[in-house]
Order: structure tokens, then C-alpha cells, then sequence
């Protein structure tokens, strides 16, 4: 058992000594800095968009040069309703919000992630999420797979889940964008970084429910932070997370934006209660140290995981 011990601390201590180890002048070439935007949302979408465009505006000229806005950003959260008429909520692609941002992202130069609720062919509707790059050239969509059907998260009333994770191409950073409720599955994280992801961006609208405020099992908010530190970790990526704030009917969203590295250290966080643009320098030499170190996409058993594709 000594030994064992002992070997042990010693394979951590080489983790932690080759984490410091920075070779001089590299780290500053193979950086991106990237923006949040968090807002509250109102009833009407004119507003709604001139409010993120303008946060937008701020998020270019602190020098981000990716930018993701929030999860469904034009419109309340109208699937904690069981059954409304969300219709006039729907855009096509391209629509006025992906026009309006690529519009954005040719002026500033910059790649923008643009959240939407997607109206599709055949009368499919989707919670997607397209990347503009900075020619303002409209990626394909993603769309989320993870749906939810929960009291006030009546999301599969509404959409259709997707059936492919993308990777995005931003200059020199690849990028993939999962949304809310895939923020739960280790395994969207995981393909997502087997695919070559260096950032997983989560656009996202989750808060308290009105009356379960403080919940037996805990605080929501730190395992929503929690489960996502363990993928930035497990996968040695960045994980960033944006979220909306404000009440909307029964529902209070905690705002809380945060970027982590991929050593799940937070290095940006947003407040619970305002408006505000998260910057954060991201490292790409440090995605490839922490997986270096840990090794945990060298010594994965593929052979042994069949049953993660069986339904339970």
C-alpha cells in the first residue's frame, strides 16, 4: 500500500511540475480572446436585439475576437409554458438575427456564436445556434441534441433534437457549441473534444424555480458550474458558459457567465444580476499540457464503453 501511495504522489507531482513548465515566448502565439454576452431579455425582440448588439459592440472592442451570446437571446423562455404559440418566436436560416449579426462580424472582424429558435423544413422546429466567422459567412447549425421535458423546461413541446455535433473553425481556434441542457452530458463534451474542439462554448437559459429557491439536494447553480468544471478537466478544454439573468414567470435565471480553463480553474465570471460582457484570454498550449499530463484521451478504453450506446 506504500508503494502504491507513493507512486501515486509521485505521478501527481510530475502532473503539477510539468503544468508550470511554459516554454518562453510560446504562450503568448497560441491565445484567443473571447466574449460573453449576458442580458437580461424583455418581452419585445427589437429590444432584446439592440441590447445584445450593443453588449456585442463592447465585448469587439475589448478585444474578443470570438463572441457568444446567450441561449434563445431575442425571446423570453417561452418553454416553461407546456403549450403556447411560439411560431412568431421562429426565424429561418438565414433570418433577421443571423443577417444582422453577420453584418456585425464582417464590420468588426470578428467570429460571432448567434443562438435562435430555427424554423426548419417539413414543419421541424430547433433550438440552434449558428457560428458566423469574420468574412460574415453563416456556418451551418447546430442544433441541440439534449432536449429536456421538465415542469417549466417544456422543451420538447418545441423542438426537435439535433442529430450531429460540429466543429467550427475561428482562425486558428476550432470551437464547438453545445446548448444548455447537452451542459449535463460528459459525453457531448467528450466527442466534441475527440473531434478536435479547443473551446466548448454552452449558450445557455437555466435558473430557479419560483418557491424552490433552496432545493433539498442543493445548490443548482454550483452543480451547474461543478459539471462543467469536470468536463473542461476530464477533457482538457475551455468551457465557457453564458447565461441569461433576470425573472421571467416562474423562473429566476442566475445570470453567473463564467469561463474555466481546461485545468477547470474559473478565469472569468459574470454577476447574477446585471447585464455584463465576460472577456477571457484562452490558452491553447494549456489544453495541451493538461491532456499531456493527465492523460486521459491516451489511455481511454474505447473497447469497454458498448454500453454507453445502450438505452437504459
Amino acid at each position: 500500500m506504500r508503494m502504491l501511495l507513493h507512486s501515486r504522489f509521485r505521478c501527481l507531482a510530475y502532473v503539477i511540475w510539468f503544468l508550470t513548465q511554459t516554454p518562453s515566448g510560446t504562450m503568448a502565439h497560441r491565445t484567443a480572446r473571447i466574449g460573453l454576452v449576458q442580458s437580461r431579455v424583455s418581452g419585445d425582440s427589437e429590444e432584446n436585439l439592440s441590447r445584445t448588439l450593443a453588449l456585442s459592440r463592447k465585448a469587439a472592442d475589448m478585444g474578443a475576437r470570438i463572441i457568444c451570446l446567450q441561449e434563445l437571446f431575442r425571446m423570453p423562455y417561452f418553454p416553461q409554458n407546456e403549450h403556447c404559440d411560439a411560431a412568431p418566436f421562429a426565424e429561418p436560416l438565414p433570418g433577421d438575427s443571423t443577417k444582422t449579426f453577420a453584418e456585425f462580424a464582417r464590420f468588426y472582424k470578428v467570429s460571432v456564436i448567434v443562438p435562435f429558435y430555427e424554423k426548419g423544413e417539413e414543419g421541424k422546429y430547433y433550438n440552434s445556434a449558428v457560428v458566423i466567422d469574420e468574412n460574415g459567412t453563416i456556418m451551418p447549425p447546430y442544433r441541440k441534441v439534449h432536449v429536456p421535458h421538465d415542469p417549466l423546461f417544456y422543451e420538447q413541446n418545441y423542438f426537435t433534437g439535433g442529430d450531429s455535433f460540429r466543429i467550427y473553425s475561428c482562425g486558428p481556434v476550432k470551437i464547438a457549441v453545445l446548448i444548455c441542457y447537452d451542459q449535463w452530458f460528459p459525453e457531448a463534451a467528450r466527442a466534441v473534444t475527440l473531434m478536435g474542439a479547443d473551446i466548448i462554448f454552452y449558450p445557455t437559459a437555466i435558473g430557479w424555480i419560483k418557491g424552490l429557491e433552496d432545493p433539498a439536494e442543493g445548490d443548482w447553480r454550483v452543480a451547474w458550474e461543478t459539471v462543467q468544471r469536470g468536463h473542461a478537466i476530464s477533457n482538457g478544454i475551455y468551457v465557457a458558459a453564458v447565461n441569461r439573468w433576470g425573472t421571467e414567470g416562474d423562473l429566476t435565471f442566475w445570470g453567473s457567465s463564467f469561463v474555466c480553463d481546461s485545468f477547470g480553474n474559473i478565469v472569468a465570471r459574470a454577476a447574477s444580476d446585471r447585464d455584463e460582457v465576460v472577456i477571457a484570454d484562452v490558452s491553447l498550449e494549456l489544453n495541451e499540457k493538461v491532456r499531456s499530463g493527465w492523460g486521459f484521451l491516451r489511455n481511454r478504453r474505447p473497447d469497454m464503453y458498448g454500453i454507453l450506446t445502450k438505452r437504459m
